[in-house]
């Protein structure tokens, strides 16, 4: 772990399972399609760890080895076409983050988001919660031609917020988003309250911190 710096510039967040339980909305999504084409239900302990992979992840998911003989595209704009309609019914804050973006609010700290989430969706669900209103920058998935693990989409977002990338911190619950922040050299953390199945193997990730909650990271910061 890295020395205790005094102070970073700017914090930037992955979207789901970092600031966002969203994993009970895309669940339905799945669920959604795979009961249109007559498929068993995924519970929820098996697609929560899945979640952070989007429609592919949980389509492979639900559909197995059936998905090589159906329409991908078609199931994944079925799987899109639900989840927007549906986006923010059951989606909500982890425990601490809430008080985690008011308190980088109040010490003037910027923060924003950069996620692989395609941006029309990202925007669609950001205004369902008030905080976001503060969101400096939000980067999608499909912003630019390179998505995480590529560090193209922090480095752009640091630029928009005119700051060197190493006065950046980035917060992530996979492997891409510590790859993706250790290549843009700003210090990495794992969210671990995210959609990790096995804890443990956030070790070998090379992360600069481990967060069991949200108040680490200010305890970091600050």
């Amino acid at each position: 772990m890295m020395d205790k710096p005094n102070r970073y510039q700017a914090v930037l967040f992955d979207l789901d399972g970092t600031l966002l339980d969203t994993a009970n909305d895309l669940g339905a999504a799945l669920n959604h399609v795979l009961k249109q084409h007559n498929m068993p239900q995924v519970p929820a302990e098996a697609f929560r760890p899945v979640a952070s992979d989007g429609a592919k992840g949980l389509l492979e998911l639900g559909f197995g080895n059936a998905l090589t003989s159906l329409d991908y595209d078609l199931l994944r704009q079925e799987f899109l076409r639900y989840y927007r309609e549906n986006i923010a019914r059951h989606t909500c804050f982890y425990q601490g983050i809430a008080q985690l973006l008011t308190a980088l609010n109040k010490h003037r700290l910027p923060w924003g988001v950069v996620t692989n989430k395609p941006i029309a969706l990202t925007e669609k669900l950001l205004p369902h919660y008030p905080l976001f209103q503060h969101c400096a920058v939000t980067v999608g998935g499909d912003s630019l031609a390179q998505r995480k693990p590529h560090p193209a989409p922090l480095l752009y977002a640091s630029s928009q917020l005119a700051l060197e990338p190493e006065q950046c911190l980035y917060v992530g619950d996979a492997l891409r988003d510590i790859q993706a922040g250790n290549e843009a050299k700003m210090t990495t953390v794992v969210a671990k309250w995210g959609y990790i199945a096995d804890p443990r193997e956030c070790d070998a990730w090379q992360a600069d911190l481990l967060a069991d909650h949200p108040a680490d990271i200010l305890a970091y910061i600050l």
